[in-house]
């Protein structure tokens, strides 16, 4: 009995530190399985390596509502300027094919500032309503760079990745992973590749239609995406006019887009560099008493967490108040824990 009751001690601290390994391994493992709440695009379906991904169908199947809304502004936008500047046709001078291709013609003209100056307003009314329709029109083109173009280039991320994949046996969710890891690079590429489509096509319908020569054609798609447009090359046929309608929206637009791109992948480089210096300096004591939040004289794996997040400038302080004032309310016993009660309990108050 003796013995039994000796051993009793030891017996009870080899248990004691067998749970206390095994909750903080039941910790790491939280910690590591905790995320955010899933992109409502991105969530993937459980299929196996070889069948499709469901979201890539087509990409006007199920359009995001803002590029419905994009679509619905650029199409009121085109439908009203054409209706104006088909009235006023008669105060716009220069060279004219058709009344209301020409007044839809001068608003994209006009909406993406390319202005070749082949037509031109003639009165104080077509002035003011040019300088109306070109500051209305930039503000839609930044709406439709930083809304529509860029959900469309996202849509088509998947398919290029599983294209570039083809001959590796790798599932969906590898595939997603890979897309958000490198996802302004694909963004890149894809809208790149765009453009150079672009002003190929434009040149060779340039050298085909309006009879121009290659330097000049490709002259004139040049000054025209980057809407330069100085005016001694423009489009001057019937059907010129009727391509230049979708041509010129669209390869300003890609070319805004590029722009856009090249600063998000230079902005994202330097976060990557400020991440991996976070992750490789030495931790000071100094690190290590700002990183105590709950000033305990301890570092739980939360609070390292958090510390090194707002090093990296992924979150502030601000943000983490906000955050424990939601926790706050919502822990309405107090206890320092969130349960399905305390969610109860805050709902119905």
């Amino acid at each position: 009995m003796a013995n039994n009751g000796a051993k009793d001690p030891l017996l009870s601290g080899s248990l004691d530190a067998t749970q206390k390994t095994k909750q903080q391994l039941l910790n790491k493992r939280r910690l590591l399985r905790s995320r955010s709440a899933p992109h409502a695009e991105l969530v993937p379906t459980e299929t196996n390596c070889n069948e499709s991904i469901p979201r890539t169908a087509s990409i006007f199947q199920n359009l995001h509502p803002s590029f419905k809304r994009m679509a619905i502004y650029l199409a009121v936008y085109l439908g009203v300027g054409a209706l104006i500047f088909y009235l006023v046709r008669n105060q716009i001078k220069g060279q004219k094919t058709d009344g209301i291709l020409d007044a839809l013609y001068f608003t994209i003209v006009t909406m993406t500032t390319v202005g070749y100056g082949d037509l031109v307003p003639n009165s104080h009314l077509a002035k003011l309503l040019a300088c109306a329709f070109v500051f209305s029109g930039m503000a839609l083109i930044g709406l439709i760079v930083s809304k529509a173009a860029d959900y469309l280039v996202e849509k088509q991320e998947l398919l290029l990745v599983k294209a570039m994949r083809m001959h590796q046996k790798i599932g969906s969710t590898e595939i997603l992973r890979e897309v958000e890891t490198n996802k302004t690079r694909y963004k890149l590429f894809l809208v790149f590749s765009l453009l150079l489509i672009l002003i190929i096509v434009g040149t060779i319908f340039l050298v085909t239609v309006e009879k121009l020569d290659v330097i000049d054609a490709f002259y004139c798609v040049c000054s025209t995406i980057t809407t330069l447009g100085y005016g001694d090359q423009s489009f001057s046929t019937q059907a010129g006019r009727i391509f230049a309608v979708f041509w010129i929206l669209t390869g300003t637009i890609t070319l805004a887009q590029l722009f856009v791109y090249i600063a998000e992948l230079n902005t994202e480089i330097r976060q990557k560099e400020l991440v991996k210096w976070v992750l490789t300096r030495k931790v000071t004591n100094l690190d290590l008493e700002a990183a105590d939040l709950d000033e305990d004289g301890t570092v739980g794996a939360a609070e390292f967490v958090i510390y090194k997040l707002k090093e990296m400038g992924k979150i502030s302080q601000e943000d983490i108040s906000l955050v424990m004032q939601e926790f706050e309310q919502l822990d309405v016993d107090d206890s320092g824990t969130l349960s399905t009660s305390d969610i109860t309990l805050a709902q119905s108050s």
